[in-house]
């Protein structure tokens, strides 16, 4: 598949650019300890290729299984960050998660918002399944700040498990991606506990 740009429902002065073979560089910039310490840790340069080739893959597939993206700073092209969503099954329910990244020196800047606005419209065009999930540590302020900016409703506490064997605590955000819907309005029941395995 083309490594093309995708920008029609990217905010101005972001970018998000389909996930190519020629970001491994970028994935290991992600792997810094200060980004993944929520996440239970840098990966070993294994995990890391195996990430690296399940993103290049969900990327190419045209199925409506997901999307990983870099995100890209107009008009220089710099590759600032990871964003994506991807199917999951949670509750026994089929859903969308999301997850982003952004790397240390690109933060305080509006840009993880700016491209987690633009993976909500991408997901949404989709229209596979109605909810989109993130499920932040509950200790990792800016990010469940986030959810609550681009508009996912709080459901409540959950344990996810993250990176595979290890149990985190997190919290459920959803957001409606019906056209329209805002699903702060109706929150609903907080989830009860359960473990979901996250990409």
């Amino acid at each position: 598949m083309p490594d093309t740009p995708d920008t029609q429902s990217a905010p101005p002065g972001v970018r998000l650019d389909p996930w190519s073979e020629s970001d491994l560089g970028l994935l290991r910039a992600m792997n810094a300890p200060e980004l993944m310490s929520h996440l239970g840790g840098p990966e070993t340069e294994e995990q890391l290729l195996t990430r690296h080739r399940r993103y290049v893959d969900l990327s190419a597939d045209l199925t409506g299984r997901g999307r990983m993206f870099r995100i890209v700073l107009p008009p220089s092209g710099e590759a600032v960050g990871t964003i994506g969503f991807w199917e999951q099954t949670w509750q026994g329910q089929q859903v969308y998660e999301t997850g982003w990244g952004v790397l240390p020196a690109h933060q305080g800047r509006g840009i993880a918002a700016a491209a987690a606005a633009a993976v909500v419209a991408k997901a949404r065009a989709e229209h596979r399944y109605r909810y989109l999930h993130a499920f932040p540590s509950v200790d990792n302020r800016p990010s469940n700040a986030l959810c609550r900016r681009v508009g996912f409703s709080l459901r409540g506490e959950c344990e996810v498990e993250y990176p595979k064997g290890r149990l985190m605590r997190a919290n459920d955000w959803r957001l409606d991606l019906t056209p329209g819907a805002d699903d702060r309005e109706s929150p609903g029941p907080p989830p009860a506990s359960g473990g979901i395995l996250t990409t």
